[in-house]
């Protein structure tokens, strides 16, 4: 947003005080409406304010009720801050949380945001699902096909005990991967995947476009039209499965995202700690653990409204 954008937020965030959590009279009802009407822009500031607190209303039990009672106790300074906060970063990711999980409720198997899961299929073959991750399996006399509904997931292939051969496939909306007798991985990004290999060969194959190889040590990214060229990926990326990402100079922007998807709200970083680097081992069975790590060995500090809402800023 531009400075004038967060400028009018703040100016909005003020008058959401004023008017949800104080005693606005005649007077301050006039002013507030010649504040709101003085532009477009500021109308739809005051707007974006009032779809936050509306939407705190209706977050699941705990989530909202914790935000607002943290606003209505807090001093007026710090509500001013916290709710500026909240305007700026609230609405997409907010959203989400009105989003039906549909996905995992009619998937064969599912897990929770900051949840794994190992399973073992017939064939012998073991999927691991990450966080907030939804997988059908649809295994017939001709194939062994994985879809994946949502989030992520690691294969390690076994030998098909079926009598006739049956490729193994995972599907995602951009196209499907064949594996060639090994250990990968898939994830859903919002209209890509990426799939990264850490043992033998798959066989990337887009809706439309042309098949690509990919092998042990190569990650890389697909579209419904194209396979990107390849990167090199080391096997600690999988480290995802015992709880632990292994952060090699990654901005902190990176490692927050990463962090983010395995817990419940919203976990963000201000722009002016984005770019600090971050090396080491982080925990992300326990993110509280792992933001702790973080604020002991950067300049930064953990700033929370709620457990549901954290912001990293500078010391």
């Amino acid at each position: 947003m531009s400075d004038f954008d967060a400028k009018l937020l703040k100016e909005a965030a003020d008058w959401v005080m004023t008017l949800h959590y104080g005693h606005a009279g005649d007077k301050e009802r006039i002013a507030f409406e010649n504040w709101r009407q003085q532009s477009p822009a500021h109308g739809a500031a005051w707007a974006r304010a009032e779809s936050v607190v509306g939407i705190f209303q209706k977050l699941p039990s705990g989530i909202g009720k914790d935000a607002l009672q943290t606003l209505h106790s807090s001093g007026r300074r710090r509500s001013l801050r916290l709710l500026g906060m909240f305007l700026v970063a609230a609405p997409a990711g907010l959203l989400t949380w009105r989003q039906l999980p549909w996905e995992q409720w009619t998937a064969d198997f599912a897990t929770a945001t900051g949840e794994s899961k190992s399973i073992m299929l017939a064939d012998g073959t073991q999927l691991v699902l990450n966080t907030a991750s939804a997988v059908n399996i649809k295994y017939t006399r001709t194939e062994r096909r994985i879809q994946l509904a949502k989030g992520e997931l690691l294969i390690t292939t076994h030998s098909d005990p079926s009598p006739t051969y049956r490729p193994f496939l995972v599907e995602t909306p951009q196209g499907e991967v064949q594996a060639l007798g090994t250990r990968f991985s898939v994830r859903r990004l919002d209209d890509k995947t990426r799939v990264a290999v850490f043992k033998d060969t798959v066989e990337i194959r887009p809706q439309s476009g042309i098949p690509q190889k990919l092998s042990a040590g190569q990650q890389t990214i697909f579209t419904d039209q194209e396979v990107h060229a390849p990167t090199s990926v080391e096997n600690s990326a999988t480290l995802w499965e015992q709880g632990m990402l292994l952060a090699k100079n990654m901005r902190l922007s990176d490692v927050v995202a990463e962090m983010g998807r395995y817990r419940t709200g919203i976990l963000r970083c201000h722009s002016d700690v984005a770019e600090m680097r971050v090396s080491g081992s982080i925990s992300l069975s326990n993110t509280d653990a792992g933001l702790a790590l973080l604020e002991q060995s950067l300049p930064l500090r953990v700033e929370t409204a709620t457990r549901y809402w954290v912001m990293l800023r500078a010391k």
